[in-house]
């Protein structure tokens, strides 16, 4: 029975971390009444999973690997209540909640058990659609923002003819929020994508799946992301500063994208 409250804990984890988002990237604050209760729910239901474990292993501390991983993904979930409590922030979420997330899909869900996600191809094609997505939005704001720096340097020419020739060019503003609105839309879909294709790797190879170096690079091109729209959105980033960020940001997916056709990992089959 703790598995199942576990698991039940596990959607609620990935609720809260797609609803986060929103909440605090996008400036969306009826997001934070999704995120915010659902990490309380999955928090009691965790605790409950956490206490059954132990008291049928008949300790009171975790000691297996298992244990100690919800232990540690109960706390980070708890701390990021609690700051949200004391503070009125959300902010913390964005990387403490995934955290929680898998690290909890390691201890409730284990390669042999019955599956969360019975309809595994079709879960695989989401997770690949959401991923294509979120790199076709990364790709657009790319050519967004080399378009924005063309432009701010037509609007700067002291030359008639180049500024002539570039009458097709869309406003600066506007260039400017197709490449902050491309990334909003990318994010969640990348987001996501790695949640999903984490619960099938777990499902179907177990732990070892998350030792890939390929893997975790997918994740460091998630946290990239991240930190990208924060610094664009808190920042003001434009222009050439802009283009280098969303270039090595780009540079990093197809990095991943080609280790990922490499890899004998990767495959979302027994090993």
């Amino acid at each position: 029975m703790s598995l199942l409250w576990l698991k039940v804990a596990v959607v609620l984890y990935g609720v809260a971390s797609l609803a986060v988002l929103p909440a605090a990237l996008y400036d969306r604050p009826r997001w934070r009444l999704v995120a915010v209760p659902a990490t309380v729910a999955a928090v009691i239901f965790h605790f409950v999973s956490l206490a059954e474990m132990l008291n049928a292993a008949h300790h009171s501390l975790p000691v297996e690997a298992l244990e100690l991983q919800s232990m540690l993904a109960l706390l980070l979930a708890a701390a990021f209540v609690a700051v949200n409590a004391r503070y009125k922030t959300v902010a913390l979420g964005i990387f403490v909640l995934p955290i929680a997330f898998l690290l909890s899909v390691l201890a409730a869900f284990r390669p042999g058990q019955e599956q969360l996600l019975p309809l595994r191809t079709g879960w695989i094609f989401l997770h690949i659609a959401l991923l294509l997505a979120a790199y076709t939005a990364l790709f657009v704001s790319l050519v967004a923002s080399l378009l924005y720096l063309i432009q701010e340097r037509r609007l700067k020419s002291k030359q008639p003819s180049l500024a002539d020739r570039m009458t097709w060019l869309p406003p600066l503003e506007t260039t400017d929020q197709i490449a902050l609105k491309s990334l909003l839309f990318g994010l969640p879909c990348m987001t996501g994508g790695l949640l999903i294709g984490s619960l099938v790797a777990q499902e179907t190879i177990g732990a070892s799946y998350f030792l890939d170096p390929k893997i975790l690079l997918a994740f460091a091109m998630w946290l990239a992301y991240c930190s990208m729209i924060f610094i664009r959105r808190h920042s003001g980033l434009r222009g050439r500063r802009a283009v280098y960020l969303s270039s090595f940001v780009f540079l990093v997916v197809l990095t991943v994208w080609a280790a990922n056709q490499f890899s004998n990992v990767h495959r979302f089959a027994a090993p």
